[in-house]
């Protein structure tokens, strides 16, 4: 049984199919997924990279932190451990 010359001209329906959806894939254009994933990671290094600028012109024009005062309570403990004698003890 040769079947082969009975269809030379036509292809099987699941061939046919096949065109029909690749043509539609390309008319459809991007992934939507794509492009909410693309959209997403975008905005995340642009607020990663704007943070780090903003970092870099922090360290550079703010003042530096002004320290506590210590108390003259914790001075002369201090002192009296470094074995230096407190003024007017």
């Amino acid at each position: 049984m040769d079947f082969e010359g009975d269809f030379d001209d036509q292809a099987p329906p699941s061939f046919d199919r096949m065109k029909n959806v690749a043509r539609d894939v390309e008319a459809k254009g991007f992934n939507p997924g794509l492009i909410v994933l693309l959209v997403i990671g975008g905005l995340l290094l642009v607020f990663l990279v704007g943070n780090y600028v903003l970092y870099m012109y922090a360290q550079k024009t703010l003042p530096p932190k002004k320290k506590k005062p210590i108390s003259k309570k914790k001075m002369k403990r201090e002192r009296l451990k470094q074995g230096v004698s407190a003024p007017g003890e």
